[in-house]
């Protein structure tokens, strides 16, 4: 995407400017990525494959991812994880309907885009 923020993006800078980015650095380091990574548990892995399966149109949520996250979390936890990836994706094609646009997280991560505009134009 060639669109720039609406609010300009803040420059670090001075001493405490330099403290923090090298600290951030050494606590954060590189976004790991959630397949490859080793950071991650198996719960972790699978709710975020539940969530992105969930997102995709139409949903790929498996029998068997289904079962493994209810396994591990339980019923009221599933439906509570459940609802709030529906609500993010429900405000994430709000957004979109609207022509508001991603700020780059995901391109920042190497993430392909799940959906492509359409070229129709307003």
């Amino acid at each position: 995407m060639t669109s720039s923020t609406r609010v300009p993006k803040a420059e670090i800078t001075g001493v405490y400017g330099a403290v923090m980015k090298r600290i951030s650095k050494k606590m954060f380091g590189e976004v790991p990525r959630w397949r490859e990574s080793d950071v991650f548990t198996t719960l972790e892995r699978d709710v975020m494959e539940y969530a992105e399966a969930m997102s995709q149109t139409p949903t790929a949520v498996t029998d068997e991812l289904s079962a493994r996250v209810l396994a591990q979390l339980g019923a009221p936890a599933m439906v509570e994880l459940t609802a709030w990836i529906a609500l993010a994706n429900q405000f994430a094609r709000t957004n979109s309907s609207l022509g508001i646009e991603a700020q780059g997280f995901a391109a920042a991560c190497g993430l392909a885009p799940l959906a492509q505009r359409s070229g129709i134009a307003s």
